[in-house]
């Protein structure tokens, strides 16, 4: 398990492709083997300057008037990470996610911000210290056909993200699946809120995939987790999940004629690694960042079969 890997830009600018690996698990963890830790210490800490906080309330009613769907649903927040990489008298690999509560807006007044990069207060420990952003943790499956060919979806020209690039299929874990609106739960039920969230993480994975493949949840093998990577260009952190797929790639195809969110997307692609690779150049941070996580999975049982 490794951390910190960046993907450098030879220019000045940040490129949207450009992202940084923050946690790299090229074993591929069960859920027995991810926990997560939600409580309110993970939650945005307010800007100091009063006139750049505000800015978050006049960005999102400015959208809201231009677009009227616009829906200000609940997100959890990244806040970090605890792993116990399998020394000692352990030796498995352990990783607790460290969450928050967010939201769409904030998601929207900070990271998506034309000044996002004001929010950031770089610190000797973190040259990327992210605590004023809401940072929504999204989610990504690397889907493995029975032929052996990796999903890759073509985003519609409609949406607010990247139309038109190359994506995973993916979203977010929600928590209103599990009944959470705030941090108002009895402490007595912590740990079972705990237990709650860290399923959603996988349960929500396999949701994303059905509603924007078609195909159905039978089909999918129980995902495992390969990491989480930030895109660098407004520092959204994304989980990616490994899923194989009983169906082959024409199959999938089929199914993905009826997705129910078929209108995200316009196109639905079956690639070997190869022809992956050269798509990345077209893919945001956080999806190139899944890439590699996923390569790195595929080196490493490589390594051990041989």
């Amino acid at each position: 398990m490794a951390n910190e890997e960046e993907e450098e830009e030879a220019s000045g600018c940040i490129s949207p492709s450009s992202f940084t690996l923050l946690v790299s698990c090229p074993s591929a963890l069960s859920p027995s083997q991810v926990s997560v830790a939600f409580c309110d210490t993970y939650d945005r800490i307010p800007h100091p300057d009063i006139i750049l906080e505000n800015s978050i309330s006049q960005i999102w009613e400015q959208r809201a008037q231009n677009n009227k769907s616009l829906f200000n649903g609940k997100k959890f927040r990244y806040g970090g990470y605890t792993l116990h990489d399998g020394s000692g008298s352990d030796p498995e690999h352990h990783l607790c996610i460290h969450l928050g509560l967010t939201d769409y807006r904030t998601f929207v007044g900070t990271n998506l911000s034309p000044v996002w990069e004001r929010f950031l207060v770089p610190s000797e420990d973190d040259p990327v210290l992210c605590q004023h952003t809401s940072s929504p943790l999204g989610n990504g499956a690397v889907v493995e056909t029975l032929d052996k060919k990796i999903l890759v979806l073509q985003r519609s020209n409609n949406v607010g993200e990247f139309p038109g690039h190359f994506v995973f299929p993916g979203g977010h874990p929600e928590p209103q699946e599990i009944g959470i609106t705030s941090h108002q739960h009895d402490k007595e039920l912590t740990e079972s809120t705990n237990s709650d969230v860290s399923r959603e993480m996988f349960d929500s994975i396999i949701r994303e995939v059905v509603e924007e493949i078609g195909v159905p949840p039978s089909s999918l093998s129980f995902p495992a987790f390969i990491g989480i990577s930030r895109r660098n260009l407004n520092v959204r952190p994304a989980a990616f999940f490994f899923i194989k797929c009983c169906l082959d790639s024409k199959d999938v195809q089929q199914f993905y004629s009826s997705a129910q969110d078929g209108y995200e997307s316009t196109q639905l692609y079956a690639v070997s690694m190869v022809d992956l690779e050269n798509m990345t150049s077209r893919m945001p941070g956080c999806h190139r960042g899944g890439f590699a996580l996923y390569k790195l999975m595929v080196d490493t049982r490589k390594s051990i079969i041989t």
